[in-house]
């Protein structure tokens, strides 16, 4: 079985409140749940260059330097995927017009816990509480 790439941003804030979306409880894919801004792999691109023309569709969001973070694989409807994780601060929030999903929300990731997620979402979120924002300190 072929393994699909897709990417993901998570977006920032200085507070370390991480931007999610709420998806339509009518899409194809995880229906009315919270999860990260992103999407498939196209051909010819980089999982760099989804996520950016990703955050981009879906929030008008100008990435400017995405980190990779984490690499998990996954199966979803019996697909196959790696997905792609990257981080950003976003520092104009103001600045941010929600194109897909029925709305989004910043949280501290411990207040995710209650919100209808994939576990594998979760599990990315607690990688970058305990792993990933401990090493930004001097950049936010």
């Amino acid at each position: 079985m072929k393994l699909k790439q897709v990417a993901c941003i998570i977006l920032y804030d200085k507070d370390k409140k991480v931007l999610l979306q709420h998806r339509t409880k009518y899409t194809k894919r995880l229906p009315d749940h919270w999860a990260f801004f992103g999407g498939s792999v196209k051909k010819g691109e980089t999982p760099k260059e989804a996520a950016i023309r990703e955050v981009k569709e879906e929030l008008d969001f100008v990435s400017k330097n995405p980190k990779l973070v984490m690499r998990q694989e996954y199966e979803l409807n019996g697909e196959r995927k790696i997905k792609n994780v990257f981080v950003e601060q976003c520092d104009g929030k103001d600045s941010l017009n929600l194109h897909e999903g029925q709305g989004l929300g910043w949280y501290d990731i411990d207040e995710t816990k209650d919100l209808k997620m994939i576990s594998h979402d979760r599990e990315a979120l607690y990688y970058i509480r305990d792993r990933v924002f401990p090493s930004l300190t001097s950049d936010i």
